[in-house]
């Protein structure tokens, strides 16, 4: 089956590369697109800057149903108030029927380089958080630590600073968001051994918070074709008042972040590691039941290369990516850590992008774990995406 999959992708690669003809050159490589909130931002319209992204998919595992799914479709708003002062906003809909504020703040100009923000932004950790539009990123669905290890979409209420540092070649991040919730007003734990802290996401939906948590991150921009990212994630979770006083009703976290994206003329290649800590988790399964690791973490590996001439205005990604991501790294107290949630995936597959905004995607994943004799359920995906 594999084999089978493998030259169906590689054949069908080799067709699509000569059915192309070169035409004039554009300065578009998805590795390196602004996100959303960049675009809308850099816009420097007096008026109303409107925009969308959405992907629809289709996940086909192997001996089940297949699905299809509109995944999710995200309206971008903006307003440019004054030359210093502007407002970005996402609203998203998800599966047709479950709508969300992803994101939505206030930019103020400040001083050259330096902007204060305040409202629900995005937690700066990893790649894909920040850059999640379907044509940034290779794979029909996004990596899997982006779902297990850092929750994306993460965005939470704060407030902070942005800007660059241009003598260092470097951009900065620095917010004080409120936390994860880790119980409910029963005292029902939200964070679970299978996916972590993802459960615990508060979105800015009547979010609790007593403690802040702080959140940074940097960017250095100074090689040639290169970006490297530094992130932090640092303070505890939140607890409903009626528990907040309980014994193992909040959990202790330090996340730090590693990534890098790199382009060099049809060749892309991208990774990232994550490494969250997390303290008094055995109290807080003894009090919830539940089964939260005190570590969690993971890494990918990803390699693109652009089959289609430069000069093309349109791209065909072939891409390969190694995923390694565990949920329980360690456990603490009498939890034994559960091989089930020490996972690697391999995905193989095509991005066509047809134009700068439309992506056609096709792929197939190798999923495997440590549980002696584990049989996989693989999987065939195809999605197409927007953004504009």
């Amino acid at each position: 089956m594999r084999k089978l999959l493998l030259s169906v992708v590689l054949g069908a690669t080799s067709m699509l590369s000569f059915a192309q003809t070169d035409t004039d050159s554009i300065t578009f490589n998805p590795q390196y697109q602004l996100n959303s909130a960049q675009r809308v931002l850099s816009a420097n319209n007096d008026a109303v800057t409107l925009g969308a992204y959405g992907e629809i998919t289709y996940n086909q595992p192997e001996g089940d149903n297949g699905e299809l799914d509109v995944q999710r479709l995200v309206m971008l708003l903006g307003y440019q108030f004054t030359d210093k002062v502007q407002f970005f906003t996402e609203i998203e809909f998800e599966h047709v029927e479950e709508v969300y504020v992803e994101q939505a703040f206030v930019n103020y100009n400040v001083a050259r380089n330096v902007n204060l923000r305040a409202g629900l932004m995005l937690v700066p950790m990893g790649i894909i958080n920040e850059y999640h539009e379907p044509t940034t990123f290779n794979g029909v669905e996004r990596p899997a630590i982006a779902g297990s290890i850092v929750p994306t979409t993460w965005r939470e209420i704060g407030v902070g600073l942005t800007g660059r540092i241009n003598s260092a070649n470097l951009t900065y991040q620095a917010y004080i968001f409120n936390g994860f919730q880790s119980t409910d007003s029963d005292g029902n734990g939200l964070l679970k051994g299978s996916n972590g802290l993802r459960g615990g996401r508060q979105k800015g939906i009547k979010s609790t918070i007593n403690t802040p948590n702080l959140s940074a991150k940097v960017e250095y921009y100074g090689i040639l074709g290169m970006r490297l990212g530094l992130a932090g994630y640092f303070g505890r979770t939140q607890a409903a008042d009626e528990v907040d006083m309980l014994d193992g009703a909040d959990v202790g976290m330090s996340m730090v972040g590693l990534d890098a994206r790199y382009v060099y003329k049809r060749f892309t290649a991208r990774g990232e590691y994550i490494y969250a800590s997390l303290t008094d988790t055995d109290a807080y399964n003894n009090l919830t039941g539940r089964d939260l690791g005190s570590a969690l973490s993971g890494w990918y590996a990803e390699a693109a290369y652009n089959l289609l001439p430069t000069m093309n205005k349109q791209k065909l990604f072939a891409f390969a990516r190694y995923e390694d991501y565990d949920t329980h790294a360690e456990t603490a107290g009498s939890l034994v850590e559960n091989p089930a949630y020490d996972r690697n995936d391999i995905t193989l597959g095509l991005s066509y992008h047809i134009a700068p905004g439309v992506v056609f995607k096709g792929d197939y994943q190798i999923k495997d774990n440590a549980v002696e004799g584990y049989d996989a359920k693989n999987q065939v995906n195809f999605g197409v995406g927007v953004w504009f």
